[in-house]
């Protein structure tokens, strides 16, 4: 993902599948290249590189 995107998916009221290594989470903050997530399919955080998250429908 892209910093633009990012900032769209943060922004869109509709739900936006976003994952990390195979795990879908949800994006909680962001600064410059570094975002905060937390894991939907089990309990913790963790900041990661914005590049290392994608979307599920950009591979299928």
């Amino acid at each position: 993902m892209n910093l633009q995107r990012v900032h769209a998916v943060l922004n869109n009221k509709e739900k936006v599948d976003v994952f990390y290594e195979e795990s879908p989470v949800w994006i909680q903050e962001v600064h410059d290249n570094i975002a905060k997530i937390g894991f939907m399919d089990r309990p913790g955080e963790k900041d990661v590189y914005i590049e290392d998250l994608y979307e599920r429908n950009l591979y299928n």
